[in-house]
């Protein structure tokens, strides 16, 4: 029996793709251009799938989704949406939308999630979701596909129950998603406990997370509850992850898989209800390798893992956010917007600090302005950190003045340059024909000198013996 698809979007170009790509798959379509029309097509024609625009004349596609879905409540819908923020994203999948499309999509894409959602048939009539309007925490905000992506993610986070992974560079915003997340979930109503671990006394740790009782160690007066305790049916942030001890990772690890710990010094252990949300710009799966992490800990955090992008890769957003932040310090500043060459020097900005560092400029722009509106020259410079390579360079080069400085003879020497290249190139040439099996042709390429020179420098050294000619 053929699957049918009901179309609904204002644009008449949109309806038409999307109904001609999925008909080439062997669907049937149907288009409407409002919510209205639609409600009046589903009374006869029984979609399998609707495809929902957000955005449409008179009645939003949100508003008409309950009255779709008691039309025809087996059908499965998928929404659409050029201007999505979280709300629209969290919104959607509270109201049993089988996925979040952000425009412009590849056509490929839509059938492709059409296609997964008819097979699946996942409906959830999210009936113990909170109920309301809950606005996103500061600074999420933003417009680009990056963001977008994000948003549905905190949309999706929010309707289980299970532990997520936060990863990303320092200043992205891991905390705010991790807000969003609780806010919007069953919890929202409980505790939401943050603890950043780099922030601790390494030897706090355990009696911060698992508390601890009276006499446990010297100092301890008292019995004290931990954060797993005081976030009974909440949510327990932990900032830094990676920063927490190895001992301490196994009992992180039981207390999560069982909901049970042992406080210190305590002889019975406790039980808790709690979910946990982790955070690092740590490479875990680079700590797991070198034994500083572990392995069982991070499968169990990563059941639902969230990469949070760096500003440069969503610059789209920074008049956004520029706007947010300074509406946000309208109580404190008289500036009210930003010139556009001042946009255009924040835009092209490398922002290492990411959102942080960029909401901090704002700030202090919005500080020294004397005006409505903020100048290029009322920003302060840029923070320009050095590159790796840079770092690598400087290094050889530190290296290299403390090998000449350590000569016996630096003050009266002759030859420091031939000296110095004896010392170098031996360890130089044997590396490069190790890593290409003693093929000089390709060490030369790969040293960026002559076939004919290396072999002039292996004999040089007396290396022509231990690499044959290949």
């Amino acid at each position: 029996m053929t699957q049918r698809i009901l179309v609904v979007d204002d644009e008449a170009s949109i309806c038409w793709s999307l109904s001609q790509a999925l008909g080439d798959e062997g669907f049937e379509c149907q288009q409407a251009s409002s919510a209205e029309e639609a409600l009046r097509v589903t009374s006869e024609f029984q979609p399998d799938a609707i495809l929902l625009d957000i955005r449409l004349p008179g009645m939003s596609g949100l508003d008409a989704l309950a009255s779709l879905q008691d039309q025809v409540p087996n059908a499965m819908i998928i929404v659409m949406t050029a201007f999505g923020d979280l709300e629209t994203a969290v919104a959607a999948m509270r109201s049993s939308a089988f996925e979040y499309l952000t425009k412009p999509f590849e056509l490929e894409h839509a059938i492709e999630v059409v296609r997964r959602g008819l097979r699946t048939k996942v409906f959830d009539e999210s009936e113990n979701k909170p109920a309301g309007k809950v606005g996103p925490p500061a600074g999420m905000v933003g417009r680009s596909p990056a963001i977008q992506r994000i948003f549905k993610q905190i949309a999706q986070a929010a309707q289980c129950d299970v532990p997520v992974l936060i990863t990303g560079e320092s200043g992205t915003g891991k905390e705010l998603v991790a807000e969003a997340i609780h806010q919007h979930c069953s919890r929202s109503h409980e505790p939401f406990m943050p603890v950043c671990v780099a922030a601790m006394n390494e030897n706090l740790v355990e009696s911060e997370l698992f508390g601890h009782v009276r006499g446990a160690f010297t100092g301890a007066d008292g019995d004290r509850k931990g954060v797993l305790e005081i976030a009974h049916q909440g949510t327990v942030f932990l900032d830094e992850i990676g920063d927490v001890p190895l001992a301490i990772q196994v009992k992180l690890l039981r207390a999560i898989e069982r909901r049970e710990w042992l406080p210190l010094g305590a002889a019975r252990p406790l039980r808790g209800n709690f979910r946990v949300i982790a955070a690092t710009h740590q490479p875990l799966l680079d700590l797991i390798r070198q034994g500083g992490f572990r392995e069982d800990l991070y499968y169990r955090l990563a059941v639902f893992h969230i990469e949070v992008p760096p500003l440069r890769e969503r610059r789209e957003d920074i008049p956004t956010l520029v706007e947010h932040f300074l509406s946000a310090f309208a109580e404190s500043s008289d500036c009210k917007r930003m010139s556009e060459t001042a946009m255009d020097e924040l835009s092209s900005r490398k922002w290492h600090g990411n959102v942080r560092e960029l909401k901090n400029v704002v700030e202090r722009a919005a500080i020294v302005a004397r005006s409505q509106e903020i100048g290029a020259d009322q920003l302060p410079p840029p923070i320009e950190l050095p590159r790796p390579e840079d770092e690598a360079s400087q290094g050889i080069g530190n290296s290299v003045v403390d090998w000449v400085r350590g000569q016996p003879d630096f003050q009266t020497a002759e030859g420091l340059y031939d000296r110095l290249l004896g010392e170098i190139e031996p360890p130089l040439l044997r590396e490069v024909l190790e890593a290409v099996r003693g093929n000089r042709m390709a060490a030369s390429a790969r040293l960026g000198i002559h076939r004919a020179t290396l072999r002039q420098k292996l004999r040089r050294h007396g290396l022509d013996s231990d690499h044959e000619e290949t």
